[in-house]
């Protein structure tokens, strides 16, 4: 039977979504089964036996539903592996260096014993919800800053370190 991942995410414009898919496609090629949710959607984790989390950033902090579903599910996401992701830099940051997670989501990390982070860049382009998302872009600081290749450099590690585990069972 292959390993079930649940990959969930939290967004408001759509953009952490378009990277959950992408991990959620690698895990597939590679093997295993993944099912990609938002993370308000999700009822309960413990049919699967990873979960990867990702959540934009908004004034530094997770997206609601990426901290509600710690929250809720924080006791069976402790009993399994788990990685997060942070989406939200817009510029070229998280394509230069690693840039740690937010100060929620390293207490997250440690609570969890969370097997790893990144910070991929954001994208916040014409036609985003909320005041301060549009004022962003009309000031010419928006952009999509996202680097598929690195996700889904990230998403392969994860892959192989699941595999390898279930080929030990």
């Amino acid at each position: 039977m292959p390993t079930s991942v649940l990959v969930a995410y939290g967004t408001t414009n759509g953009s952490t979504a378009q990277i959950a898919e992408a991990v959620a496609e690698v895990l597939r090629k590679a093997g295993l089964t993944a099912d990609l949710l938002p993370a308000r959607s999700v009822l309960d984790v413990r049919p699967y036996g990873a979960v990867v989390l990702g959540s934009g950033l908004y004034a530094g902090r997770w997206h609601r539903d990426a901290r509600r579903f710690l929250s809720r599910h924080g006791r069976h996401l402790a009993k399994r592996p788990v990685w997060l992701f942070s989406s939200g830099p817009l510029d070229a940051s998280a394509s230069e260096r690693d840039i740690p997670p937010v100060r929620g989501v390293r207490r997250a990390m440690v609570r969890l014993d969370a097997r790893g982070h990144v910070t991929f860049g954001g994208c916040l382009e014409e036609g985003a919800k909320g005041y301060i998302a549009r004022s962003i872009v009309r000031n010419g600081k928006g952009g999509d800053f996202r680097d598929f290749g690195a996700i889904e450099e990230w998403a392969a590690r994860i892959a192989d370190e699941l595999l390898k585990e279930r080929e030990q069972e």
